[in-house]
């Protein structure tokens, strides 16, 4: 499945008595960014006629774009019946061109520091759904990098995920260089240590003890956090590529100096990589914590061995950044 819907499309060609690699010759250009069927140079005028008028050329609704100082852009679209679904591209000064999307409308794991979280959830997106949030960007830029990083949990929506992630490499984006990320979802760390392609793992952690994740994360008394460290050990030993924990950093709550201890005494250097992110306001009941907190606790990660960086924050004045997406202006 891609961005028009596939079955249609060969049906429509067949109908009109086209060879199979049209189909081929459809979705190249729509990889290389084309913006519809009159782009299609190499296909005949009569045909690139009946397309347009017979098969959807998306499956998402552009509802509006906003961007950021720092050249981020995020896009609201609506899915054919009607779901919010937000995307974003992230633009870095050393060249690279990073998407954010999202697996889901919404999500139905409500963590507490999550704008998503507190939206009404709506469904699992289709793999065309998914794949056509990179399409939209690609017709402005070219793309690199890819994370499973916004609306959704990626796990709950797996089959789909790892559908649109086998055209992500026709729009420029390797699997080395995409990550699925999961708040510990492990029916889904085991499936994704399965399947043959390197795609990365991150794993959004926050807390170091159960109680205290299962605050910020409910989702912690279904999948203990003894379990999902242990699920992330055998991915990486199947896969022997290094995961990536997300920690937002949250004023008193999880940015202290003995919270940065037991953090450290959970994860396995060998194995994991610490990325502490700077909170960005959700409306919430939490404060960020400070520059020099951050850089305490780092610190302490790194004095024990872990590698341990801070996330450069992009498109926070436009609602983009981490944890922010909530298909709001």
């Amino acid at each position: 499945m891609w961005r028009v819907d596939l079955e249609l499309l060969q049906r429509t060609l067949a109908g009109a008595g086209e060879p199979r690699f049209r189909a081929r010759q459809v979705w190249a250009w729509a990889a290389r960014g084309a913006s519809g069927y009159d782009a299609m140079t190499d296909l005949p005028v009569a045909l690139r006629a009946r397309l347009a008028a017979d098969v959807p050329f998306s499956s998402l609704a552009l509802e509006r774009e906003a961007r950021a100082r720092d050249g981020t852009v995020k896009a609201l679209f609506r899915t054919r019946d009607g779901h919010p679904v937000e995307a974003v591209l992230m633009r870095y000064g050393d060249g690279r061109r990073s998407l954010c999307l999202s697996s889901q409308s919404g999500c139905p794991l409500t963590c507490t520091f999550c704008a998503t979280g507190a939206m009404r959830f709506g469904r699992n997106l289709t793999a065309s759904e998914i794949l056509d949030q990179a399409l939209h960007f690609r017709r402005t830029d070219r793309t690199d990098h890819a994370v499973f990083m916004g609306m959704g949990e990626p796990m709950m929506n797996l089959p789909a995920v790892l559908q649109a992630c086998e055209r992500l490499p026709d729009v420029g984006i390797a699997h080395r260089r995409t990550a699925i990320s999961t708040v510990g979802w492990t029916p889904g760390i085991e499936a994704l240590a399965a399947q043959p392609r390197p795609i990365r793992l991150a794993l959004s952690l926050h807390a170091a003890d159960d109680a205290l994740r299962t605050q910020l994360m409910p989702v912690n008394d279904r999948y203990p956090l003894a379990d999902v460290l242990a699920a992330c050990e055998r991915f990486y030993a199947a896969k022997r590529r290094r995961i990536f924990v997300e920690y937002v950093m949250l004023a008193g709550v999880n940015d202290r100096y003995e919270q940065a201890l037991a953090l450290a005494a959970v994860l396995d250097q060998r194995i994991f990589k610490v990325n502490l992110i700077p909170y960005n306001p959700t409306g919430g009941p939490y404060a960020g914590s400070s520059r020099d907190a951050i850089a305490t606790f780092r610190a302490v990660l790194t004095e024990r061995g872990l590698e341990a960086t801070v996330r450069v924050t992009r498109g926070r004045d436009i609602d983009a950044a981490c944890g922010q997406l909530a298909a709001r202006a």
